[in-house]
């Protein structure tokens, strides 16, 4: 579990750290969904470094897992949700396929930790 929560973290950590510092790199090659606006680019950087964060707090303190990955399903089924309507938006046409099975997975294996911790 512990190195899922890191695992987790990281990735989160990753995606905040390119929407905040390289929000060209990331509209251009990772979310080329609509125009480019920077500041919503920083501001949902934001999200993806609390949410590493936490869960870096969670991969220490056991108690701290069940909230936190309850919150990490949710906010990725609702992310997954939101690819879901707009899966043909990405340019180039596959990305938005490919980003929405891979949320998918995502939130299933989120899923799966929130039970493990649960026990």
């Amino acid at each position: 579990m512990k190195t899922a929560l890191i695992a987790f973290a990281a990735l989160q950590l990753l995606t905040g750290a390119l929407l905040w510092l390289a929000p060209g790199f990331f509209h251009d090659e990772i979310g080329p969904f609509g125009p480019r606006n920077d500041h919503y680019m920083g501001d949902l950087a934001t999200w993806y470094l609390a949410l590493g964060v936490v869960v870096l707090v969670a991969a220490r303190r056991p108690q701290w897992r069940v909230p936190v990955l309850a919150l990490a399903v949710l906010q990725n089924a609702l992310h997954a949700f939101n690819h879901l309507l707009d899966v043909g938006e990405a340019d180039p046409e596959w990305l938005g396929p490919a980003t929405l099975v891979s949320l998918a997975a995502l939130t299933a294996v989120l899923v799966l930790m929130h039970r493990e911790a649960a026990r």
